[in-house]
């Protein structure tokens, strides 16, 4: 199964040659479950967008440092590929940015929330066990980096994933779409290094320092392993 991988955003330059970009982490958590899958890049970061919708057998779309309200040449032919993605029921995964964007083209809205920044290990609760979840758990952990969030949940989207802080945690689309705003295909080590990085400047000290103190545990973990299990089983059952 060959999934395009729409490339939104790019790891700092200083974190890459230990960590990989954005798009090796995604290919790393997908291969790590031993689905029959294979990826191709379209970095439409820079304006280099897939022909169809049928292009690839089911999509992925990343993060990014950008807002979907920012400015941007390449915003606005990506919500449209989305909606074409969406209508003609073509797998479809969003995860931070990807989240996001998703909600703003299916009729949501984004904005920077109030809460302020997410980062580091949060906590979210399952309230709705889909298909290609199998047994799902009652909550997952997972590693954040956003200060944006869905603030109006698209009309065709129901919530599988909420916390008090992030309410729009997790959408699905029917049976061909899904979208998480935390990062599974962040691991704790470079979570770290991102947060350290960004310490001070554009993270405040205040929310940094308590993030990084929570990552040092000797017992913190992540459930990316299980959602990269949801992730394989989705794209396997959506064209199945």
């Amino acid at each position: 199964m060959l999934i395009g991988i729409l490339e939104t955003g790019r790891a700092p330059d200083e974190l890459i040659p230990e960590h990989g970009t954005y798009t090796t982490m995604f290919a790393a958590l997908l291969e790590q479950t031993g689905a029959d899958l294979r990826f191709q890049v379209f970095a439409v970061i820079d304006g280099e967008f897939p022909d169809s919708p049928q292009a690839c057998d089911g999509w992925l779309i990343t993060g990014s440092r950008h807002g979907v309200y920012d400015d941007l040449p390449w915003l606005e032919p990506l919500k449209v590929l989305i909606r074409q993605i969406q209508q003609e029921q073509v797998p479809l995964i969003g995860i931070c940015f990807g989240h996001q964007i998703m909600a703003e083209a299916l009729g949501g809205k984004v904005t920077k929330a109030p809460q302020g920044w997410g980062v580091g290990r949060h906590h979210y609760q399952v309230v709705q066990s889909l298909p290609w979840m199998g047994t799902a758990p009652a909550d997952i952990t997972l590693n954040a980096m956003h200060q944006d969030q869905v603030m109006e949940c698209p009309p065709q989207a129901q919530v599988f994933l909420q916390s008090a802080f992030c309410p729009y945690a997790g959408l699905v689309y029917g049976t061909s779409a899904f979208s998480v705003q935390a990062h599974p295909e962040f691991t704790l080590a470079f979570e770290r290094a991102l947060i350290e990085l960004r310490d001070d400047a554009p993270l405040p000290h205040e929310i940094a320092a308590p993030a990084l103190a929570d990552l040092n545990q000797t017992n913190a973990s992540t459930d990316s392993n299980a959602v990269a299990r949801w992730m394989a089983d989705f794209y396997i059952t959506a064209t199945g």
